[in-house]
């Protein structure tokens, strides 16, 4: 990831809302560059690869699962326009030969919270030398120094870490966003950041501007109708976007830091008071005055 300017990656997480329609997937894509993304993920996962036979036949919740998978056939149109957009293209690998089937593909590849301890997974990503980003929800530190060990160890040469609460939505005050700066300073070779479930402008805001996140990820969905919008952690564009905007524009207002007059004060200098009579302008000024 290219994390060298002043103002966070925001990557767009389409999850399972594109409801298995490559138009709806590519309008995804999009809707993401428009709202100022730099990067959107979608998952690569198989329900049958994902859960055990012991849940899959007592729970239909998670059946119907099925319904949620990104058909494999849809990846190179979709990181084909990705880039068309200028943006990277990112996705979580849920099954070990998901790995390999992407990587002709993706820019990133990243690990959910949920297979941070599955070092098997970690490896085969690794081993690719493409950038990788980790969710660190659920984990403790020591899962996470192990799971980084792992990662760096086995090829990784490019990893962000990204605090996470693994609860959907969260509430803000149990975001503990102070922890984005706990796994800075425990792995300072590594860019951290925040995937967010709140869906609080204030918890990002808070996330960029007090701890100094390098990368936000977010749930997006197009209209409401995307397959986990219901779960209520899913930002719309119309949301996100004022957001990521005003994020940019707060950032590009903290300047270099030299004190000194700026183009657009030069000709007010000389309308400043003379130091000799106290009025206004300098004396020099009142001379060539033409009204």
């Amino acid at each position: 990831m290219n994390l060298k300017g002043s103002s966070p990656e925001f990557i767009a997480e389409v999850s399972s809302n594109h409801n298995k329609d490559i138009h709806r997937a590519l309008a995804f894509i999009n809707e993401a560059a428009a709202c100022g993304c730099s990067g959107v993920k979608f998952q690569l996962f198989r329900v049958e690869k994902l859960f055990s036979k012991e849940i899959l036949l007592k729970s239909p919740v998670h059946q119907e699962r099925k319904a949620w998978e990104l058909p494999l056939d849809f990846i190179p149109e979709l990181a084909a326009k990705a880039k068309e957009t200028g943006m990277k293209f990112g996705c979580t690998p849920f099954y070990l030969d998901a790995v390999e089937e992407l990587y002709d593909y993706v820019d990133f590849y990243k690990i959910a919270s949920y297979e941070l301890i599955w070092t098997e997974l970690l490896k085969e990503v690794a081993q690719t030398e493409k950038p990788v980003i980790l969710s660190t929800g659920m984990a403790f530190m020591d899962e996470i120094q192990e799971a980084v060990s792992t990662l760096i160890s086995s090829g990784c040469q490019d990893l962000t870490l990204l605090h996470c609460v693994s609860a959907y939505p969260i509430k803000p005050d149990m975001c503990n966003l102070k922890a984005i700066s706990t796994l800075s300073s425990a792995f300072p070779k590594c860019a951290v950041g925040w995937s967010d479930h709140s869906r609080s402008p204030a918890v990002i805001f808070r996330a960029v501007h007090r701890w100094d996140a390098k990368v936000i990820e977010f749930h997006m969905d197009l209209d409401s109708k995307g397959g986990e919008y219901s779960m209520g952690h899913c930002w719309l564009p119309d949301e996100i976007r004022p957001v990521i905007q005003q994020i940019k524009e707060g950032l590009i207002a903290d300047g270099d830091g030299i004190k000194a007059p700026i183009a657009p004060e030069l000709p007010d200098r000389a309308w400043r008071r003379d130091p000799l009579d106290g009025l206004r302008p300098l004396k020099e000024t009142r001379k060539e005055f033409k009204p």
